[in-house]
């Protein structure tokens, strides 16, 4: 312990040590750290990304958006058109390439959907709209089928190449005669 001393210097006894009491106010001359701040929930940053989303009203917007694209490029039977959507633009050679690949049956009409970094593939088939098929050729690949608007069906490929071959079967198994007549007949059982 420390003694005190009077103001002429005489020594008055032993002083209590009060820096280390809890309710001592020492005016501020010591530092003080902040707390760490406390990390949020693992993933709460997705879910704040996604408040407020309406999953139905932008699923509504795409087919809406998809459907004048297909309605503004009026593609033939059989035939694909083309749209660009973005300054930048695919090579024709690289257009072509895709829609070789992606050959068209007669029952099928598309529109290759040229956004620049990535091309979409919409492929309908008679009436138009009525079964719509997307695939996006991007730096991952997916399928979405809708059938009367509803969202049905997507698939993500592992590349491009893979996509492409898969998307001709996947044509035939929703928009083939066969297959519509197939689905319509299950519906009516069901």
């Amino acid at each position: 312990m420390a003694t005190a001393k009077r103001p002429d210097g005489a020594p008055t006894g032993p002083s209590p040590t009060v820096s280390n009491r809890w309710w001592v106010d020492l005016g501020g001359t010591e530092k003080v750290r902040a707390p760490k701040p406390i990390a949020p929930p693992v993933g709460s940053r997705f879910f704040k990304a996604g408040e407020g989303f309406e999953q139905d009203r932008a699923r509504d917007r795409l087919t809406d958006n998809n459907m004048k694209l297909l309605r503004s490029a009026d593609p033939q039977p059989g035939a694909w058109a083309y749209v660009s959507l973005a300054d930048t633009k695919c090579s024709e050679r690289h257009v072509e390439r895709i829609k070789k690949i992606v050959s068209l049956p007669g029952y099928a009409r598309g529109v290759v959907v040229d956004c620049g970094r990535a091309v979409r593939l919409l492929v309908t088939g008679t009436p138009v709209g009525d079964r719509l098929l997307e695939l996006t050729l991007g730096g991952a690949p997916s399928f979405d089928c809708w059938v009367h608007h509803d969202w049905v069906r997507e698939v993500v490929f592992d590349n491009p190449e893979k996509a492409m071959r898969a998307f001709r079967g996947l044509v035939k198994e929703y928009l083939s005669p066969e297959a519509i007549a197939r689905a319509e007949a299950t519906s009516a059982r069901a």
